[in-house]
């Protein structure tokens, strides 16, 4: 059961970050090509769907494997006090991303990518 569930923390931590650094990648790309910002929201709802559906899918796996594993939660409060700041960033980011400009919206993008590495360097280490 612990390899199932570090196999599914694994992949949704994956496709967060992985995520992340694609659309990092891509929208100044997709700007430079001339395309509207009609076509990058929508590329950013479908991202939200993934992201959120994988950032799900490590939390409720990571809890899970704690607990399995009888885990002391205390050398895990850095990766989670991350974790937290990370969904913190990417909660005010969706809800104020209409209102800011794009070096705003690409300043706190970059922000959550930062924390999201630091993320998995803690983890690392763990």
């Amino acid at each position: 059961m612990t390899r199932t569930l570090l196999f599914f923390h694994l992949i949704g931590a994956a496709v967060w970050l992985g995520g992340l650094i694609t659309v990092g990648a891509l929208v100044p790309a997709l700007r430079r090509a001339g395309v509207d910002r009609p076509q990058l929201q929508a590329m950013a709802r479908q991202f939200g769907k993934v992201s959120w559906a994988a950032m799900a899918i490590s939390i409720v796996s990571g809890v899970w494997l704690v607990v399995d594993t009888d885990r002391d939660w205390g050398d895990l409060s850095l990766k989670l006090g991350l974790v937290i700041v990370a969904i913190g960033l990417a909660v005010a980011h969706q809800l104020t991303a209409k209102q800011s400009t794009a070096a705003q919206r690409g300043a706190v993008q970059g922000v959550i990518l930062l924390t999201s590495l630091a993320i998995f360097f803690v983890a690392a280490g763990l």
